[in-house]
């Protein structure tokens, strides 16, 4: 009898042990997920990427962002001259090249995310029809998540950066245009042209061929996002746009009317 109990007793302790074991591989591999393979390798690739870095905060308040989370008014300009204002949420995971989107429409909630390219509707519609009047949720989404993550892009290894091009004059400022596209045919990363600020560094405008789906899905709408108003996020943290606006284009890719505003009141990050 004695022996029975103490069998018992040690298959009891030894499930719990695993048990442990178990919630510690789960912790750590959530640790893992969240802050993005080797980051504390990571080293800026080439001097553009340095620049942009630095003029953001520099290396360590990246490497030590794990997640940023935006609370953020929105205005959408309608096509008839009216306008759409709603509050969204945004949770952005810089090394994972993640974003989700949340927010209470008269639609109903819905919850987007973004994440290495992959579209994916979590909750409610993929569309709401204000919002899609001004731009396509997809392209919504990832040109927000280019334009807060670029320092953290320049370091993406999926991502192909050229050498910088001759400097351009645009809306007053001067820019190295940098050309980006995913590294291999299957990307589901759209193409862009990273802008950098000659004066700052800082990669303020982005000029997105964002991909898209459904019956135009062969076409890529042209989308110009451009970050003002950087602001450190708590201490020793990275800088970001806390005003973003996006822009539409003509046929000759000259930026016309604003389509979006979004103006961040409050920000937070995750080490």
């Amino acid at each position: 009898m004695r022996n029975w109990i103490s069998e018992t007793i040690c298959l009891v302790l030894v499930a719990v042990f695993i048990l442990a074991g178990c919630k510690q591989e789960r912790k750590q591999d959530a640790d893992v997920l969240a802050r993005g393979p080797e980051v504390e390798a990571i080293s800026p690739p080439s001097e553009e990427a340095a620049r942009v870095i630095d003029a953001t905060g520099g290396l360590n308040a990246w490497k030590k962002t794990t997640k940023l989370q935006l609370d953020c008014v929105v205005t959408f300009y309608q096509p008839d001259g009216s306008f759409y204002l709603t509050e969204q949420r945004y949770e952005v995971h810089p090394w994972l090249n993640s974003i989700q989107i949340s927010a209470n429409e008269h639609q109903g909630a819905f919850v987007w995310k973004l994440s290495n390219g992959q579209f994916n509707v979590l909750r409610g519609a993929g569309q709401i029809d204000a919002l899609s009047k001004a731009v396509p949720s997809r392209c919504f989404t990832e040109v927000i998540l280019n334009i807060i993550t670029a320092p953290a892009r320049f370091l993406d290894g999926s991502v192909e950066f050229a050498k910088p091009n001759a400097p351009v004059k645009m809306q007053g400022k001067w820019y190295y245009p940098i050309d980006t596209q995913g590294k291999d045919l299957t990307s589901r990363i759209s193409d862009a042209v990273f802008y950098q600020d000659r004066d700052s560094s800082l990669v303020d405008m982005i000029r997105l061929a964002c991909l898209n789906t459904g019956a135009a899905a062969r076409e890529k709408p042209i989308q110009y996002v451009r970050g003002y108003d950087y602001q450190e996020v708590e201490k020793a943290g990275p800088r970001i746009p806390t005003r973003i606006e996006i822009f539409e284009t003509d046929a000759r890719d000259r930026t016309q009317k604003r389509l979006v505003k979004i103006d961040c009141h409050t920000v937070k990050r995750t080490q």
